[in-house]
């Protein structure tokens, strides 16, 4: 494959790699995502510079792929980013693309789809042909490999799980709907499941950690709290990894992949999470198959959006 460059568009972050013709990073940076949409634009260019340094092509020149949490249609254009909204309605490609060289490759796609065609590719789903890719951070994003070939859907919008409503009549979602999955089973969602125990003053480790105040506890006090073995913290997390079971369970009733990864940032907390996922996730899934299904954390971590992003870049070039 020919070097890439890839760029994964956070809500806090922007991160970028540069592979070379081995699909290994060669060269990576990190920076806080601006707020204005322009500054967007500008902090990937900045970024992409950064990585060409020391490269044998200049930065315009060279394939990029940029990941994005939002939903994008087929030709680049943001339709929705509940985290970055100063993004929305904007063509990604095309601001992108006029400022590159023309005959450069500009790939723009949603984040959690190339964080799942880079675990395909070269993580911890090297070999699977069907593949379902979850990402865990402040919502929940999805990818999905079909058969050996990424899938988009007809529009571009393919992966837009975290927005499967699983309780109608649940909390608000930044969507708009009532009861989304991400509610329940992002990063935020476990910073809702503890606040309501701690309010219930039954987290009290959290809460210390927490400077006293049971409304200002987050997923990182009871996640930090459960990986100590504190009963209080295991129970929130117990009930946390139920609803993250039930969203994989009516997913793998519809995809039936070989193989579930998990990404984001809760995956650090995995010998806290893995082990009541899968009990859950074995006696709600359907098919008897499944049961057994491969549920593993992700390998490449936070570069798995840039990555991915790369990676398909390179593969649409010439």
């Amino acid at each position: 494959m020919a070097s890439a460059i890839g760029v994964d568009i956070g809500g806090t972050k922007v991160l970028a790699v540069r592979l070379n013709a081995a699909g290994e990073v060669e060269a990576w940076s990190k920076r806080r995502t601006p707020v204005s949409a322009s500054d967007v634009i500008d902090a990937v260019l900045f970024s992409v510079a950064q990585v060409a340094e020391g490269a044998d092509q200049a930065p315009e020149t060279l394939p990029l792929g940029v990941g994005f949490p939002g939903m994008l249609d087929r030709n680049g254009t943001a339709h929705f980013c509940p985290h970055l909204h100063s993004v929305d309605g904007m063509d990604l490609r095309r601001l992108l693309a006029e400022r590159r060289d023309p005959n450069a490759a500009t790939v723009v796609l949603n984040d959690a789809t190339a964080a799942c065609w880079a675990e395909h590719s070269v993580g911890a789903a090297r070999g699977f042909e069907d593949v379902l890719m979850v990402t865990l951070g402040t919502g929940i994003g999805g990818g999905m490999v079909a058969h050996g070939r990424l899938l988009e859907g007809g529009h571009g919008f393919a992966g837009e799980i975290g927005h499967m409503v699983i309780d109608p009549h649940g909390p608000p979602c930044p969507c708009g709907k009532r009861g989304c999955w991400e509610r329940f089973a992002s990063g935020d969602g476990l910073g809702r499941l503890a606040r309501e125990a701690a309010m219930a003053g039954t987290l009290d480790c959290a809460v210390a950690a927490a400077g006293g105040d049971p409304e200002a506890v987050r997923g990182e006090h009871v996640t930090e709290a459960a990986l100590k073995g504190q009963p209080e913290a295991l129970a929130v997390m117990k009930e946390y990894a139920w609803w993250l079971a039930l969203g994989l369970a009516n997913l793998s009733n519809v995809l039936d992949p070989s193989i579930i990864v998990l990404g984001g940032g809760l995956i650090e907390a995995e010998q806290a999470v893995m082990e009541p996922l899968r009990h859950d996730f074995a006696n709600l899934v359907e098919a008897p198959e499944a049961r057994a299904l491969p549920v593993l954390a992700a390998e490449l971590g936070e570069k798995a959006g840039a990555v991915g992003a790369a990676l398909l870049a390179a593969q649409r070039t010439g």
